[in-house]
């Protein structure tokens, strides 16, 4: 483990293009590797390598063409970080913070592979393990974790983001089939997916998660592809109209019937964005280290300047502080007591520390900083995805509040 960043070789500063951005350059200031098992280690640094030599050459080209990298779901699924921390089912049973950390290097990498992760780990493997039967689990979980389904979660609805617990799509009970009518958006993974939970209202009012198999090629699910959009532009995300999908009623998950329990799952896959948003800024602030160094201007590298060195320490001491609030998130989740609202605290600093993160990290490159050529671009992009998506600042906000006030701010 490197304490501190490691110069570039000099001939790795001669190298004109951003080939060999994106590596480790020692942004684990306060030693949390020591944390893991050798185990759990050996599975992070397998992602790290993944992305280095797989995802992170390959990935400009699939969000500037805005393509969907399903040739890069094998390497993923080899990875193991699906479902990486539920125990059995053939997923590989790591700590919580390992799983983080896994995470946190596939957004280092590329946004668009975190956020099928996020969708098809965080959310519909979350929703299957913490909500499904015994029977249910054993029906779809060891076949998601080899990433043989891709999952999607139908939440989100047109008209309801923030205030989706007004679910509108409704669940009718026909015989032996639920019947589902409504329509969803910004749905990851949507166009794309094996299986999905659609979590609808039933006609007793509760709130329910059905799974659809094969829905793509299910009668009344149309999911048409999002398109225009300036993040996570390798990731599908969809709008989907449900028309009359029937269900059948073993496909409700078991342990869905109120809104809370559909919280269970925001708040495990809230705690996966925070870490996203750390592996975010970490790969900004790499890209930006390897420029500073490699970089000459006046005579000298960038790297020698007091503002350049003020913007590096000012970047990897946001990624510490984030890094070390995730951490402890992860210990307490490990625990079974991490709550709502510290997911929520997470998710709120880290996106908002991101953000940060990437503007230093573009400006530091200056006109270099808008190209893909060396990743930076790409970061600062992709982080107002994980900014606004499994609730925007303004609600993590507001729960937070709530949790310190004692008093719902909540219109």
């Amino acid at each position: 483990m490197s304490m501190q960043p490691s110069p570039m070789p000099e001939s790795a500063r001669d190298v004109p293009d951003g080939s060999d951005l994106g590596r480790a350059l020692g942004t684990d200031f306060f030693g949390l590797d020591d944390l893991l098992t050798d185990t759990e280690r050996a599975l992070r640094d397998g992602v790290r390598r993944w992305c280095d030599e797989e995802v992170v050459p390959r990935a400009p080209d699939y969000w500037e063409a805005a393509e969907f990298p399903r040739d890069l779901v094998p390497g993923y699924a080899d990875t193991r970080v699906a479902g990486a921390a539920i125990q059995g089912f053939g997923c590989a049973g790591v700590s919580p913070l390992a799983e983080g950390m896994m995470c946190l290097e596939l957004a280092r990498g590329d946004g668009s592979i975190a956020t099928l992760n996020a969708v098809h780990s965080g959310l519909a493997m979350a929703s299957v393990h913490e909500l499904g039967s015994a029977e249910q689990r054993e029906r779809w979980l060891p076949a998601m974790a080899r990433v043989e389904l891709l999952g999607a979660v139908a939440l989100t609805e047109p008209t309801h983001g923030s205030d989706v617990v007004s679910l509108e799509t409704t669940a009718r009970r026909d015989g032996d089939h639920w019947v589902l009518d409504g329509a969803k958006r910004w749905i990851g993974n949507g166009s794309v997916c094996d299986l999905a939970v659609v979590w609808a209202r039933d006609d007793a009012g509760d709130v329910g998660g059905f799974v659809v198999e094969a829905p793509q090629e299910t009668d009344g699910w149309d999911a048409q592809v999002i398109t225009g959009k300036i993040s996570n532009r390798g990731v599908r995300q969809a709008h989907i109209r449900l028309d009359g999908v029937r269900v059948p009623a073993d496909n409700r998950l078991a342990e869905a019937r109120t809104f809370a329990d559909t919280n269970r799952v925001l708040m495990r896959s809230r705690q996966t964005v925070a870490w996203e948003a750390v592996g975010h800024a970490v790969g900004a602030y790499e890209g930006a280290l390897t420029y500073a160094l490699r970089r000459e201007q006046f005579g000298r590298p960038l790297a020698r300047n007091q503002l350049i060195q003020d913007g590096l320490a000012r970047m990897v001491t946001l990624i510490t502080s984030m890094q070390l609030m995730c951490t402890r998130m992860s210990q307490l989740q490990e625990r079974g007591e991490c709550t709502i609202e510290h997911a929520a605290m997470a998710k709120l600093h880290c996106t908002e520390g991101a953000r940060e993160v990437v503007a230093i990290a573009r400006d530091m490159l200056g006109g270099n900083g808008i190209l893909l050529d060396h990743h930076v671009g790409r970061h600062f992009a992709d982080v107002e995805a994980v900014y606004t998506y499994e609730g925007s600042r303004t609600v993590q906000s507001l729960l937070v509040g709530r949790a310190v006030t004692g008093m719902s701010a909540f219109a």
